[in-house]
């Protein structure tokens, strides 16, 4: 699998007057094209900043950062940058511009200048894919805060980016909105081949990611697949993280005495390390 996006040796620095802070120092990090990436990190760790970064919405203070070899430093790229990283934000109405859910989801193909008749097939494929398609002639106020979202990411994808980064896209949701994105999320990865960043601080959000990246501080202190990382509990009680509720049952059963693992994170894999161990106990 070859890279879709590169960041080599990037420092960012936010300006105000006269004091300058830095976020990302000398940061590096690839994203492999059709992958499923999960950026984990408390508030201020700078997981938000490099979601910015990723599809040019911010430039780097120095380094490079290159989407197809495109560099997103250079403003000429600017709108084909955007048209291959698609960004979803966290609050849903800052992405809604219109007052009927398939007119929304038509405004950035008609920015990015495709034709009426494939903005029309676009609109279509887009909202399907998220399952709002029934939704398409409804006003977005109306609509709950997971469908509002999944319109969101409707009119990212309906301008066809090879890759969407989206920056804790569930922090404003109940549980039954958050579960219906992060399902979403996994659709356009698996079926759709869609490079996924997700940037989030729920873990378990996480589970079914192919690489898991871990930020504190501005620098990646862990980065390995979500079994390696959840199992290194100390880390991330240590970079102020909780950890998912299974493997965390599995930590205190450890510290109670329970010979057992926690290297596990599906609740159907605890269970049967749970009744595993009862039973080795038993005999």
């Amino acid at each position: 699998m070859d890279n879709i996006i590169e960041v080599k040796n990037v420092t960012f620095e936010y300006e105000d007057g006269e004091q300058k802070e830095t976020v990302l120092n000398d940061f590096s990090l690839d994203i492999k094209r059709g992958s499923f990436t999960v950026v984990l990190g408390h508030n201020g760790s700078g997981k938000s900043t490099l979601a910015k970064l990723l599809n040019g919405l911010y430039k780097p203070t120095s380094g490079d950062i290159s989407v197809d070899g495109i560099s997103t430093a250079d403003e000429k790229n600017e709108i084909e940058i955007k048209r291959r990283v698609g960004l979803v934000f966290q609050n849903p109405d800052n992405q809604l511009v219109a007052s009927i859910v398939e007119e929304d989801v038509a405004f950035g193909p008609e920015n990015l200048g495709h034709s009426p008749e494939a903005i029309r097939t676009e609109v279509d494929e887009a909202l399907k894919a998220v399952d709002m398609y029934e939704f398409r002639k409804s006003t977005p106020h109306r609509l709950s805060g997971g469908q509002k979202q999944r319109v969101a990411i409707a009119g990212i994808i309906a301008m066809k980016p090879d890759c969407i980064v989206l920056d804790e896209p569930t922090a404003m949701l109940d549980p039954k909105g958050r579960a219906e994105i992060i399902s979403t999320i996994k659709k356009l990865n698996r079926e759709n081949g869609i490079t996924v960043v997700l940037i989030t601080h729920f873990m378990e959000e996480a589970v079914d990611a192919d690489r898991v990246i871990v930020m504190d501080s501005g620098k990646i202190v862990a980065d390995s697949t979500p079994k390696d990382i959840f199992s290194n509990i100390k880390l991330l009680k240590d970079v102020g993280l909780d950890v998912p509720q299974t493997t965390e049952l599995l930590y205190r059963l450890k510290l109670g005495g329970m010979n057992i693992s926690t290297d596990v994170i599906s609740i159907e894999e605890s269970a049967q390390k749970i009744y595993d161990a009862i039973h080795l106990e038993e005999i």
